[in-house]
């Protein structure tokens, strides 16, 4: 797909929000905390762009009546996210000194993405934001699969039942989880030393229970391909929709006071996915200011975006190890001082692994469009 300057500021908007987050939580002092806190979110963002992205590569072939093929999809995929996260999983189990945090979940668990499901977070922290790659890869291994059925003699209301069925899911099955596993931690009084622990394991992390957000991009895309006048129409509401999602996203702000509150937990995810989902509609439209004005390296930072996450942690670490005396201060020296670093690193993440094997990906597969 050609690439739109609105997406990649999202794309940009989201890794640096995401790298706030993690500066905050290893407590680098930096400046914008009540930026920072919310950071998190960053990664909602994502999911609502992937969920887009890859739901608009699919269904651009259903809406031509091409079937596509799910073996280049999925060479695709491995081609895009393998390289790079292998290099960084062999960092962290070859060399402990990489570490953010001394103890990590079993090798195998990061070779076969089910950390997110098995993680013990209160002891092996380490590379713990491989969460949402795990996430990713469950979402790129199903979803042409699911996308395969329903296309077969597809209809609006099958479709509608569908996505309805896996919100409803969710908003229930986190509602079950913290009222009968977390509540009663909370209740007994463990909340510092098991509740947020048990939180990030038993709703925060796992795949079931944070699809709102790739399903929100779904539908987003379902409606371009699917609903073309619908699209228009959305299309010349783009400042609107842009409108309607900051409300949305300042509703959540509040409902997530407390990331790990009922409220935030049940609900929260589904308006936050709807937020972010309208936000990418609006940066697709050339109506709105993030559809036409281009930022000055916003394009840059996105096509960077997935080497950043993968070691931002890290070189937090590196730096408090051995620049302590430049950073522990924080400050703007200190968020320089990072963000430099972490640029430094990610770029030749990307240039070293990612890039050629991307080129490897065009040489040997070809192009996604169909």
């Amino acid at each position: 797909m050609d690439r739109l300057k609105g997406l990649d500021l999202l794309r940009a908007i989201a890794i640096l929000w995401v790298m706030l987050f993690h500066a905050w939580v290893a407590g680098l002092g930096l400046p914008f905390l009540a930026v920072a806190k919310y950071g998190w979110m960053g990664v909602d963002l994502f999911f609502a762009l992937s969920g887009y992205l890859i739901g608009s590569q699919l269904f651009k072939s259903y809406a031509q009546n091409v079937t596509p093929s799910l073996k280049q999809f999925y060479l695709r995929r491995a081609f895009r996210v393998l390289p790079a996260y292998w290099v960084v999983v062999i960092l962290y189990f070859t060399v402990p000194l990489f570490r953010e945090e001394p103890n990590i979940q079993p090798l195998w668990q990061f070779l076969t993405f089910t950390e997110n499901l098995l993680i013990d977070y209160r002891n092996n922290k380490a590379f713990s934001h491989a969460w949402s790659l795990c996430i990713e890869e469950h979402f790129y291994l199903l979803f042409p699969l699911i996308a395969f059925v329903l296309m077969k003699n597809s209809s609006l209301k099958k479709t509608v039942f569908v996505c309805l069925g896996f919100l409803a899911a969710g908003i229930v099955l986190r509602g079950y989880i913290w009222l009968f596993e977390l509540y009663p931690i909370r209740k007994i009084g463990g909340e510092t030393y098991s509740f947020g622990p048990k939180f990030i394991e038993l709703i925060y992390f796992p795949t079931y229970s944070r699809l709102d957000g790739l399903l929100a991009g779904v539908v987003i895309a379902g409606i371009r391909y699917f609903r073309p006048l619908w699209w228009e129409l959305w299309m010349k509401k783009g400042n609107l929709l842009f409108v309607l999602s900051l409300v949305g996203i300042a509703v959540c702000l509040w409902m997530f006071q407390a990331r790990d509150s009922f409220i935030g937990s049940v609900f929260g995810y589904p308006l936050l996915s709807a937020s972010f989902a309208l936000l990418v509609a609006a940066a697709v439209s050339p109506r709105t200011i993030l559809g036409s004005v281009r930022i000055p390296f916003a394009g840059t930072i996105a096509t960077l975006a997935y080497s950043l996450y993968l070691i931002n942690k890290q070189v937090f670490h590196l730096n408090q190890l051995y620049f302590k005396e430049l950073v522990s201060d924080g400050g703007y020296q200190a968020l320089v001082i990072h963000g430099i670093s972490v640029f430094v690193v990610g770029i030749l993440l990307y240039w070293l692994i990612e890039r050629p094997f991307l080129k490897l990906r065009e040489k040997f597969i070809g192009s996604s469009k169909p």
